[in-house]
């Protein structure tokens, strides 16, 4: 395990005599599937409070376009899904986790129809498309491409019909307290209404991605990785902070914002093709189109370095315009608006960043490294995904280990009142720093130094650039979010260079062009890294 340097506790100063405070059994970070789930569960028998960065409907959940994974067909098997898990993971999954979570999909599917979730159907029976890994069709979507949207609404609405669940939007949680017994008590944060100490029983850390890290991304605004920097921060373990996965086709329009193209499209019969419109994927994988998404991702961006052009195309001509229109709703809108006719024109694509497969290391039960301190969904490092998670199964791998942090809310249930009432910390004098510069900045070399190919000298200048710019921005105390925003994205960037400089292999979604190739005498193993001193300031 990997022991960073001595960085900053906390990044404002914390008096709990003079902040207005708050008490719950529960408090759940991030309003995700993973969070929403987890709240719906701790609801039965906890006061919940559950916080959100932006609005309830903001977060990568809203979204995913794929769907679903579930075996749910005759023709299909437990033992089929779980082999193609293994198999994307290269190595590193955890087994039992994997198989929990397989066996588990179609009573947490079932679940979601009762609720309310109307998933797409074909001849009476519910819909499925093969993606990419998968061995069988098994990914199931709501309303064609808009199945994270439809999921969200799903358990917002739920959410929302229980009385034992305060929703606080527009907080932004700037760190997570522990005591000296390494225990987290709750959080600090700000509103409209100001600052505010949240006490709880038990913490639900499901605050999402980091896709913002980098230039090219599929993630909204608030994917920073907040939750990851501030679980550092507090002495949790990370790990697996070096996968992160480039989703191979997102629509690439010079100027505009990054748009998914989900992969499902390319499982309709959709072909990759260059910019003579030529096929290119049989030439690096057998399974072509549907090979794994980072044979894929490597494939376009070796097409895109050879041609010297900023991107490669989607063919979807051989689709019919009615029935695309109709399963993929959201891309056949998206691709109209910058005037593309899918029926006669090709699709502009290039890789960007969409999921962080690492994140905070949990057990089977959710917890983490830090007593009272849970986490599910993408910030979490769970087991199931190992080095490469295969499509669709990150929904799947929410609304389970959401559920099971709800689960544990409701064993461990303790009174938060009146407590740590002189609780003080006081780091340094406060700064006015723009910090605009440094995050376009720093999402640029990440991009350029830490992404979808990586090698030991851009590897060493990333972390030098970062520690440079840490130097003017991590001694400082700011009171706004994008100031906190910063300091967490130059946090997190540093451990991931880190962690992919470690890695001296290609495994997954890390590939090293210095050691292509991977070794599992020294590196089938996992890279954690924690604070040096996990102590308050």
């Amino acid at each position: 395990m990997t022991e960073e340097p001595e960085s900053r506790r906390y990044l404002i100063d914390v008096d709990s005599a003079s902040t207005p405070q708050l008490f719950c059994d529960c408090l759940v970070i991030g309003s995700g599937i993973a969070g929403l789930r987890a709240a719906i569960e701790a609801s039965e028998k906890c006061r919940v409070i559950l916080v959100c960065k932006g609005n309830l409907t903001e977060s990568n959940t809203q979204n995913a376009q794929g769907g679903i994974a579930s075996v749910l067909d005759k023709t299909d098997n437990f033992e089929s899904h779980i082999a193609d898990t293994l198999k994307a993971g290269c190595g590193l999954n955890d087994k039992h986790i994997v198989e929990s979570v397989v066996r588990k999909a179609p009573q947490l599917i079932e679940q979601l129809i009762e609720w309310g979730t109307q998933f797409d159907t074909e001849a009476g029976r519910l819909a499925a498309t093969l993606e990419g890994g998968h061995s069988r069709p098994r990914v199931l979507h709501a309303h064609g491409d808009e199945t994270g949207r439809i999921l969200s609404e799903t358990l917002i609405n739920k959410v929302r019909s229980i009385s034992n669940i305060r929703v606080m939007e527009s907080f932004f949680v700037i760190d997570l307290l522990t005591d000296d017994q390494n225990r987290c008590t709750g959080v600090i944060g700000r509103s409209g209404k100001g600052y505010r100490i949240i006490w709880s029983a038990n913490t639900i850390l499901a605050s999402g991605g980091a896709g913002r890290l980098y230039r090219e991304t599929t993630n909204p605004s608030i994917a920073t990785g907040d939750g990851l920097a501030m679980a550092y921060r507090a002495g949790a373990v990370l790990q697996d902070l070096e996968f992160m996965q480039f989703h191979p086709t997102t629509l690439y329009v010079a100027g505009a914002s990054r748009a998914l193209i989900t992969e499902a499209l390319r499982g309709e019969g959709a072909r990759l093709v260059d910019g003579r419109g030529q096929p290119f994927m049989d030439n690096y994988h057998p399974d072509a189109e549907l090979a794994p998404r980072d044979i894929v991702s490597r494939a376009i961006l070796t097409q895109m370095l050879t041609s010297g052009a900023t991107h490669v195309y989607l063919d979807a001509r051989s689709l019919n315009k009615s029935y695309f229109s109709k399963r993929f709703p959201m891309i056949n809108e998206l691709c109209e608006s910058f005037d593309i006719d899918v029926s006669r024109q090709l699709i502009p694509v290039r890789p960007s960043a969409h999921y962080m497969i690492g994140g905070v290391k949990t057990g089977e039960k959710t917890e983490t490294s830090i007593e009272g301190l849970y986490a599910c969904g993408e910030v979490a490092a769970t087991g199931l995904h190992g080095a490469n998670r295969l499509g669709s199964n990150s929904l799947l791998e929410a609304l389970a280990f959401g559920q099971i942090a709800g689960q544990i809310a409701l064993q461990t249930i303790k009174n938060t009142e009146k407590q740590f009432i002189n609780y003080k910390i006081e780091p340094s004098g406060r700064s006015r720093l723009d910090t605009a510069d440094v995050r376009n900045s720093l999402r640029a070399i990440m991009w350029r130094n830490v992404g979808i190919t990586r090698w030991e000298k851009p590897l060493e200048e990333a972390q030098q650039i970062i520690r440079f710019w840490q130097r003017y921005v991590m001694d400082k105390t700011f009171d706004s979010q994008n100031g906190w925003e910063c300091q967490n994205m130059l946090t997190l960037c540093l451990l991931m260079g880190r962690a992919a400089q470690q890695r001296q292999e290609s495994r997954g979604v890390h590939y090293r062009r210095d050691f292509p190739d991977t070794d599992d005498v020294n590196f089938r193993k996992h890279i954690e890294i924690h604070r040096q001193d996990k102590r308050k300031l």
